[in-house]
């Protein structure tokens, strides 16, 4: 399979609830995909099961070349994930945090990598501080650290923005650039428009628990993003009040 990320024919149900219908999605090594939408479009659920955290109802999943949720174990090995929540530990320090995931993950020469890593993030003037003396921007950028630890083909991204003031956001950018620029695939979630315009290479909308539109950067209309998001969500209306 060529594709990195190959999605067939979601779907995913809560109950009598369909949050995703029929979704297809696919992603190539190198990409990095903005998944807009509206709240409640089903972006968090997605991602969820691209993580192997939740399961399809119906539909086949491919992360890597694993199908999901069959071969979850060895998808994880190839993922990095950052969700709402850090998912650190606020009485280790910043170093010891990417130690204990980093054996979790057998990474090879772990002090190198963690070197690594730190400088990229810029933590490495704090890397023997606790990780609950950081703001919410400094645990965010480590989150993003602990995800890129193992070195992972995709990196899963679900609206890394949140809760952050301005100066954080401009830092998380930088680190999100740098990430890009070394070839790595992303897909993240976000309704900040104007930041991820600057960022990713792809914009999907989802929307009624759909792919509805998709385009390149480089295929954006003149008015920018948010213009594209605008007709997309407006086709998709005029769509649905034609079938009511």
């Amino acid at each position: 399979m060529s594709s990195l990320i190959e999605v067939r024919s979601l779907v995913k149900r809560f109950g009598a609830k369909i949050v995703l219908r029929q979704l297809n999605f696919t992603v190539q090594a190198g990409e990095f995909v903005a998944l807009l939408g509206p709240n409640g479009a089903g972006k968090t659920t997605f991602l969820r099961i691209l993580a192997s955290l939740a399961r399809p109802s119906l539909g086949e999943v491919w992360v890597a070349g694993f199908r999901l949720p069959q071969q979850a174990a060895h998808v994880r090995r190839r993922l990095g994930v950052v969700s709402h929540q850090p998912l650190l530990y606020g009485d280790l320090s910043a170093e010891e945090n990417l130690r204990f995931y980093g054996r979790m993950y057998a990474v090879p020469q772990l002090g190198t990598r963690i070197n690594e890593v730190l400088e990229l993030v810029g933590l490495a003037a704090r890397r023997r501080d606790l990780v609950r003396t950081f703001s919410r921007g400094m645990q965010q950028r480590l989150a993003i650290g602990r995800a890129i630890l193992h070195d992972p083909d995709v990196l899963l991204l679900d609206e890394p923005h949140t809760g952050l003031d301005q100066d954080a956001c401009d830092m998380l950018d930088g680190v999100l650039r740098q990430i890009a620029g070394q070839g790595r695939t992303v897909v993240m979630t976000s309704h900040d428009l104007a930041r991820v315009e600057d960022l990713a290479s792809r914009f999907d909308v989802l929307t009624a628990g759909r792919i509805t539109a998709s385009r390149s950067a480089d295929g954006l209309p003149r008015d920018g993003l948010l213009a594209f998001y605008r007709q997309a969500l407006e086709v998709q209306r005029n769509l649905q009040g034609a079938v009511r």
